[in-house]
């Protein structure tokens, strides 16, 4: 299921290299549309691959939408209506084209090593608990750090790949990669207030 998914990505990608007055933007609803389904898994992996992208208030749009994805997983719900703002967000042509190549490479990958495995942490009773993760990971995203969406988003991709293919594997090191994007904004929050305390210093604040 997934090679064919990856084989229509590829094809969608070499629509969008066509001459720039041909290729149209792609949103994430035609991204769905892509996909032949909008399950939370898809839509999460989706919006998490997006916001790592470098558009301009994309990730702060995006975070919006994990936030809301997340609040649905918490009441056992697997879906979520898209707002219409979010569903027409639309990138550029060549940043489409690297997106649809990306989405492919990845379930290519994910095809070889992914398989149902330590299913226990896919249980429908761990979903408080992976939604709880996608609220903090949304969290991260949506602060305005350098490069701070990258590990959230990582995370976010490793967690909607293990739910799809039903590996706990994946979920454990996407908390372990989320860990890490915690880590690091406690980091830079440490440097921002020391700076800030330093400068204070030096101005007689």
């Amino acid at each position: 299921m997934h090679a064919g998914l990856a084989q229509r990505l590829r094809q969608a990608a070499t629509r969008q290299a066509a001459p720039t007055q041909t290729a149209t933007p792609l949103s994430l609803r035609e991204l769905l549309h892509l996909h032949g389904e909008g399950s939370g898994a898809v839509l999460l992996l989706l919006m998490a691959l997006l916001s790592m992208l470098p558009v301009a208030g994309a990730g702060t749009v995006l975070s919006f939408g994990i936030l809301a994805l997340a609040g649905a997983w918490l009441r056992g719900r697997d879906s979520l209506h898209l707002p219409e703002r979010l569903s027409a967000l639309h990138l550029n042509p060549r940043w489409s084209q690297r997106c649809l190549h990306g989405l492919a490479w990845t379930y290519e990958r994910a095809e070889r090593w992914l398989r149902p495995r330590w299913q226990a942490l896919c249980h429908h009773r761990t979903r408080v608990l992976w939604g709880l993760w996608m609220a903090l990971m949304a969290a991260l995203i949506f602060l305005p750090l350098p490069l701070g969406n990258v590990l959230p988003g990582t995370s976010l991709m490793l967690l909607g790949l293990g739910w799809l293919f039903r590996d706990g594997l994946a979920l454990l090191v996407s908390t372990a990669v989320g860990a890490a994007g915690v880590g690091y904004a406690i980091s830079v929050g440490h440097l921002a207030i020391a700076a800030w305390q330093q400068a204070g210093a030096w101005l007689g604040w």
